[in-house]
């Protein structure tokens, strides 16, 4: 088994009574009836159907974390503050006061995106030898790295998981990184911003551009908004990429 510290990621706190409620009028997926022992994946969209953010969203004892690209962190948390309204929802900014590591090697027990809990750590389980450990600060500044986080993006980027960070951010609907083929997005669920354009690129058959998965050329060192084989680099790690692609 090894493990790596997960630095490209932050981490949001949505807590509250009406944070379930919240968090289904603005994401992509299901969130109202999302099992406490289970994440799922999100995008959070602008009213163009852009995507400002994508998410792995994970309940939690007071509400839900939201897993996003750490560059996006603080604007994403004080934008998403902005609908709440007279909600009864807080959403902070916990990047800092929790740590993320990837672990892989080991088997683990549940299905993709299970979650299980031991005391203030969460463990979700996102392959099947790969899982999330989540926990403050503190609890975790001690488990030694084994692993190098290059290796788990690059196994991320074989996964197919798009990783929308400020460089790549209000580019792609959800389709272009194919969140939908993912099951991060609920046609069913009903409105949130950008709805009705992700739903017309869904049913019109106007996704013209697709991500999909390339070896970059030897030598060369891609990153997340460079253009590459005429499309544009959504994640690169270890010589591969994921890059949205005319189709």
């Amino acid at each position: 088994m090894e493990r790596a510290r997960l630095t490209r990621y932050g981490l949001l706190s949505v807590t509250g009574e009406d944070a379930r409620a919240f968090l289904h009028a603005q994401l992509t997926n299901d969130i109202e009836n999302l099992p406490p022992d289970r994440a799922a994946l999100a995008g959070w969209c602008s009213a163009k159907g852009r995507l400002l953010a994508s998410f792995l969203v994970i309940p939690s004892r007071e509400g839900f974390l939201l897993q996003l690209a750490r560059d996006l962190a603080p604007a994403v948390a004080k934008r998403l503050s902005m609908f709440i309204l007279r909600s009864k929802v807080k959403i902070a900014d916990v990047s800092d006061a929790w740590q993320q590591m990837g672990i892989w090697g080991e088997d683990f027990a549940g299905g993709v995106f299970s979650v299980t809990r031991e005391n203030n750590l969460l463990q979700v389980k996102v392959g099947d030898r790969r899982a999330l450990l989540l926990g403050p600060e503190p609890e975790l500044r001690y488990r030694t790295a084994t692993g190098a986080e290059d290796t788990w993006t690059l196994e991320e980027i074989r996964a197919g998981r798009p990783f929308i960070s400020a460089a790549t951010q209000d580019q792609f609907v959800p389709q272009m990184v194919n969140l939908e083929t993912i099951g991060g997005v609920d046609f069913q669920k009903g409105c949130y911003p950008g709805q009705e354009i992700v739903a017309r690129a869904q049913y019109r058959g106007q996704v013209k551009r697709r991500m999909v998965h390339l070896k970059a050329p030897a030598g060369v060192q891609l990153r997340p908004g460079e253009e590459f084989n005429g499309g544009v680099v959504v994640d690169a790690a270890g010589g591969e990429v994921l890059a949205v692609v005319p189709v």
